[in-house]
């Protein structure tokens, strides 16, 4: 076995054909890390004959006394299933960095242990799951465990809608509550637009304080992405002239359901209809009244103030393989109660089911579906748009100067607290 240079060219040809392929395995990515300061490395792995067997996209950057921290998102591109291979490749590895002032290296394999249901229970599982960690393991990796929340540096859980239905049979299947909010921001003017400028400017607004990442992580990766037509802005416009037209129209109606109900309060119907039913349901009605009449006055102020509507989410989506990611959204959290979010992911679902992709990912979810957590809003508003859980076998590291790792890890863990 042999570790030599590719060019991304070289590695971008193996990689698009490699079973764990994915787009942080992939010169786009490469180049965009390289905008924001990481330095990258397209590694080959060659067997002894040259044949090209193994690839990765290894982005590295000095980090403590020194030392170099590299990280292979998403993992090397190899065969997991052969520990021989595996332990010779990661030997060469460790030998090659430690000769370059590299402290570690971290990967997180894009290979699948299990698809569940939103409620937990397995739908599929890769029955290889335990040979490959233990390969790994006995390579000299050590393991990070099978977690269930975000402890690692990519999340292990994703939630995926997978295209199997046309767009109006597929819409069906989402969960009533889903539907039912998606409706509700058609109702209220929201309106969803593919940003055609490359507006990174606007899209930050709405995802700032959800991350750390500054927005020329955001720039680099459009850019990059772009120049390959793989990225795509998109935003969700309140129509605030609609909203008033709409808010006018339900406020109308519902008022005139209360006075219906106010009339019967004062003449009860002779057929023995229970009044106490009758005056829950005025009580109802008049919450909702209020409710309409408060949207009413809102519309008619945001009317006024933007004419020509407002931005009030927006998304990230990232095209590969015939597949589309939801990188990241944000919305404004003034008008959550709008539910742009929820129009905004149907909509970039629509799109691309009739565009006969495969699935969309909806990204990160958590991997505790029993106990009651924080997380819990966010699995239940992914798996509302027909989606299950795929599970990934986790993050490793590879040691290559213990003394100067744990000292590291030990300054990050007292700086954490």
């Amino acid at each position: 076995m042999k570790l030599i240079t590719l060019q991304p060219e070289q590695f971008d040809q193996f990689a698009s054909k490699h079973r764990y392929r994915n787009y942080y395995q992939s010169s786009m990515y490469g180049k965009a890390m390289e905008q924001i300061g990481f330095h990258t490395h397209y590694l080959g792995v060659q067997d002894d004959f040259e044949n090209l067997i193994g690839a990765g996209l290894i982005l590295y950057e000095e980090v403590f006394m020194g030392q170099k921290y590299a990280y292979v998102p998403r993992g090397f591109l190899l065969d997991y299933s052969n520990p021989t291979m595996l332990k010779d490749f990661a030997e060469k590895l460790k030998r090659l960095l430690g000769k370059q002032g590299f402290m570690y290296l971290k990967m997180d394999p894009y290979i699948p242990c299990s698809i569940r249901d939103k409620n937990g229970n397995i739908i599929n599982s890769n029955p290889n799951t335990n040979a490959i960690i233990s390969a790994i393991k006995n390579a000299g990796f050590q393991h990070h465990g099978l977690t269930k929340f975000f402890e690692a540096e990519k999340a292990r859980w994703e939630a995926i809608t997978t295209f199997q239905l046309p767009s109006k049979q597929l819409y069906k299947k989402l969960e009533k509550s889903t539907r039912n909010k998606i409706n509700k921001a058609r109702r209220t003017g929201i309106e969803i637009i593919k940003d055609q400028t490359g507006d990174i400017q606007t899209f930050y607004e709405f995802v700032k304080n959800k991350h750390t990442r500054p927005i020329n992580y955001y720039q680099a990766l459009y850019q990059s992405f772009k120049e390959k037509d793989a990225i795509d802005i998109y935003f969700a416009k309140l129509n605030t002239e609609q909203f008033v037209i709409n808010s006018k129209d339900a406020y109308e109606r519902v008022l005139n359901q209360n006075d219906h109900l106010n009339n019967m309060i004062q003449h009860p119907p002779k057929n023995n209809m229970d009044i106490r039913k009758i005056i829950n349901q005025k009580m109802e009605s008049d919450k909702l009244v209020n409710n309409y009449k408060k949207d009413l006055v809102l519309a008619t102020n945001l009317l006024k103030n933007y004419p020509d509507g407002m931005i009030i989410s927006a998304a990230i989506v990232i095209k590969y393989d015939n597949a589309a990611y939801l990188l990241i959204e944000g919305f404004n959290p003034k008008y959550k109660d709008k539910d742009p979010n929820y129009l905004l992911k149907w909509k970039i679902i629509e799109e691309y089911n009739d565009k006969n992709y495969k699935y969309f990912n909806l990204n990160a979810i958590v991997g505790e579906f029993q106990q009651k957590n924080k997380y819990s809003g966010l699995n239940e508003m992914k798996f509302g748009f027909h989606a299950v859980a795929t599970e990934y076998i986790g993050e490793f590291d590879l040691i290559i100067n213990p003394i100067m790792y744990n000292l590291y890890k030990g300054m990050k863990k007292k700086k954490n607290k």
